[in-house]
């Protein structure tokens, strides 16, 4: 599980790069796009966009059940979830309104009451919960008329200029966009991550993290991940009306079968053994402390050292960004781990939550 976290934290940095340079705009392309933006996108569609950040999403919900069996009660749990509530707030209010600490913290309180559920159970909540989450934005993407926004644009160039006229700009906006997403967690985020975490403790359960799919569902997740990523794909051209309010949606389910795929292949890859992938494994166990450097180095980048890359980055540019950051996190990890067993905020996390087993008792 160390290596498919270390896989995940790893990838985040392919799609949040992105949301650095002017969060709620995410890669705007020039009119006329280079050819490796065609093809980037539909790479990133294909294995990136969203698959990373669920497979996570997955694998928090496998790693709450695991505590649980550990402590047979969910008080640990709770003043887990709330420091790493509070971790989140200070991520996104202070630093990059992108956090998803919060948004985990949140939704592991709210699956904490179905940890005790049959197998049955837990289908049909995730089923109703991933449903919800589903008409929710659809219908809320339904709602947006926007019309589509160029880097080359007397406007992009005017909501750049806003942006960076002053570092205290950037803290304004990023203050109003965490207040925006905190308000967007009980309407639009919290019902998919809850229904996500929820089949991640399913996943846990039949034995995914450990053995892999069995060879029925395999098949079946394959061909659903064709439909899905097809369908995606064939939306693109949209932005207005339901074909754009489809894309989210369909993209979510996309993730959640391409991600439940990325774990079959890496436990196939791994097969239960724990010299293959050390280094990624390291990562796994460090992903607290690299998720919140990735944020900080790329505000460093984008906000203190080379604001004209929001002007000038393709996505080829952004892409290789994020090769480089993967780079230097590996070269962090090899580093540290020799004289470390523990990341600092992991350390951090575990302090604050220490509580007397005897209260437990």
């Amino acid at each position: 599980m160390d290596f498919i976290r270390g896989i995940a934290v790893l990838g985040l940095v392919f799609i949040n790069c992105f949301s650095f340079a002017i969060f709620e705009l995410n890669y705007t392309p020039l009119t006329t796009p280079p050819p490796s933006d065609q093809f980037l996108n539909i790479l990133s569609l294909i294995f990136v966009e969203g698959r990373f950040r669920t497979l996570f999403t997955l694998l928090f919900g496998a790693g709450l059940y695991i505590q649980y069996q550990r402590y047979q009660c969910t008080e640990p749990l709770k003043k887990r979830l709330h420091w790493l509530i509070v971790f989140g707030l200070i991520h996104g209010f202070l630093l990059w309104a992108g956090d998803i600490l919060f948004l985990y913290g949140v939704s592991g309180l709210f699956i904490l009451r179905y940890l005790d559920c049959t197998n049955e159970e837990l289908k049909n909540k995730a089923a109703f919960f991933t449903f919800i989450s589903l008409m929710t934005i659809a219908i809320f993407m339904l709602g947006l008329n926007e019309a589509p926004l160029y880097r080359d644009s007397p406007e992009y160039y005017e909501i750049y200029t806003s942006y960076y006229q002053s570092i205290g700009a950037h803290f304004g906006q990023n203050i109003a966009m965490s207040a925006y997403m905190l308000l967007a967690v009980p309407i639009l985020l919290l019902w998919a991550s809850a229904g996500f975490m929820l089949i991640g403790i399913l996943a846990y359960k039949y034995g995914v993290f450990s053995k892999g799919l069995s060879k029925a569902l395999l098949i079946k997740l394959v061909i659903l991940s064709a439909l899905f990523i097809s369908l995606r794909l064939m939306l693109v051209p949209y932005n207005q009306g339901i074909g754009y309010a489809l894309q989210e949606p369909v993209n979510e389910l996309a993730a959640l079968c391409v991600a439940l795929l990325y774990i079959h292949l890496i436990v196939k890859l791994c097969d239960n053994s724990a010299h293959i992938g050390g280094l990624i494994q390291q990562v796994g166990r460090l992903a607290f402390t690299l998720y919140i450097s990735q944020t900080i180095m790329q505000l460093l980048l984008f906000k203190v050292f080379f604001p004209q890359w929001t002007l000038s980055f393709n996505r080829l540019d952004y892409w290789l960004l994020a090769i480089s950051l993967v780079i230097v996190q590996l070269i962090f990890t090899a580093i540290y781990c020799r004289y470390f067993k523990q990341g600092p905020l992991e350390y951090l996390w575990r302090k604050l939550a220490k509580i007397n087993r005897e209260k437990i008792a």
